[in-house]
């Protein structure tokens, strides 16, 4: 995927991950995406390791990146929550 695809379904997760995981309001949508940046390299890193077979997870815009992108957005949220000490209190889902 071309860096550009990065930063555009990084965005998309960071933005939607901050709707997901409550408890860091702190951050800002800034953070949110920057966040979902690096989300999505964790997220396209692991789909690429532990699923099977030829699937199409990493490359191009489309809702199976933005979902494996979201998924480590809010992997990568998670845990920077838990490196910072707050806790996921709030009304979000998880």
């Amino acid at each position: 995927m071309g860096i550009i695809s990065w930063l555009v379904v990084g965005a998309i997760a960071g933005y939607l991950a901050g709707f997901l995981v409550k408890g860091d309001e702190s951050m800002g949508v800034i953070g949110h995406i920057v966040l979902g940046i690096v989300g999505a390299l964790v997220g396209g890193f692991l789909a690429g390791v532990l699923l099977p077979g030829s699937g199409d997870y990493i490359s191009g815009i489309n809702p199976t990146t933005i979902v494996t992108a979201v998924i480590g957005a809010i992997v990568v949220v998670v845990g920077w929550n838990a490196l910072r000490g707050r806790s996921r209190t709030g009304r979000g889902a998880i």
